[in-house]
């Protein structure tokens, strides 16, 4: 299903090159990915985006489960939480460039700002409106599927072991999974790194109840990683990152453990909810939830 949409996805983008003026063959050089443009951008983005109403659509048809508690225990996105998550990546972010700064040079991913910014022209244009309106659709996409769906689905695997072994695999295994679609050609630093996220990102599922942390965390990723790529450096880099040094390794480890900590103790201390009342209003098969609460 997933993949029909983004076939559907990419006759549609490319028909509406062509009806721009692009001839059939330019419009598939800038769907191709080779050189990152806007259109590839958008494409990406907008085929993790439909993830989001296609794991929606999988877990009422084969799990016969109400779709909100695939986004959180209470059944809906919490806003104002996710909006407290957005603070504390940013606090993250900041703590994260700051070690960034002091330790050698990282490799892919990392950006040189003491050089002159890169022209503002009408593809830079294409490519900010692009990530501002596309990007967190694309984060929250990756997020349905992976600490969503599969997290849940692996999670009731696990558990038939037992509730710590639910939760350890319904974290470990989408991680893992997420790494890996990022592409077999990443440097190991670059693999850490997106292992690193996931764990962090399946963690908060466990710890906070819902998938509002790692959206956070993983938008505001992207709108760095994108937008210092627009200002001082290349997207095609930004988009295709293959190698790193191990000192990102330090820098990833930085950004997990403060974001971790300032999210599990902001979430306890506003009382966020981390799983399912007791009424029974809880998600039918919601597997990485349930092991959380047995555990407890």
């Amino acid at each position: 299903m997933f993949f029909a949409a983004q076939l559907v996805l990419s006759i549609v983008v490319t028909l509406v090159l062509v009806a721009g003026g692009d001839s059939s063959s330019r419009a598939i050089d800038k769907l191709s990915g080779d050189i990152a443009t806007p259109a590839f951008l958008a494409l990406v983005n907008l085929s993790w985006a439909v993830a989001i109403p296609a794991v929606w659509l999988v877990a009422r048809l084969l799990h016969a489960q109400t779709p909100g508690w695939v986004t959180s225990v209470t059944g809906r996105l919490r806003w104002r939480w996710f909006l407290v998550c957005l603070g504390l990546a940013l606090v993250a972010l900041a703590i994260t460039v700051l070690a960034s700064s002091v330790l050698p040079d990282q490799g892919a991913g990392s950006v040189d700002m003491a050089g002159e910014p890169n022209a503002w022209t009408s593809t830079a244009r294409d490519f900010l409106l692009v990530i501002v309106l596309l990007t967190p659709l694309q984060a929250a996409g990756e997020e349905y599927v992976f600490r969503g769906y599969l997290a849940q689905a692996f999670g009731g695997i696990g558990t038939r072991i037992g509730p710590r072994a639910g939760a350890a695999v319904a974290v470990v295994v989408p991680a893992l999974l997420f790494a890996l679609a990022h592409g077999l050609g990443q440097d190991v630093p670059i693999f850490f790194d997106r292992f690193a996220f996931g764990v962090v990102a399946g963690v908060l599922v466990i710890l906070t109840g819902g998938l509002e942390a790692g959206i956070a965390m993983h938008v505001l990723n992207n709108f760095l990683a994108f937008g210092m790529a627009l200002a001082f450096s290349d997207m095609t880099e930004a988009l295709n990152p293959s190698g790193g040094t191990w000192w990102s390794i330090p820098v990833t480890l930085v950004q997990s453990v403060s974001y971790l900590v300032l999210a599990v103790v902001a979430a306890r201390r506003l009382g966020v909810q981390s799983r399912t009342d007791t009424a029974g209003n809880g998600p039918v098969g919601g597997a990485i939830l349930d092991a959380a609460q047995d555990d407890r």
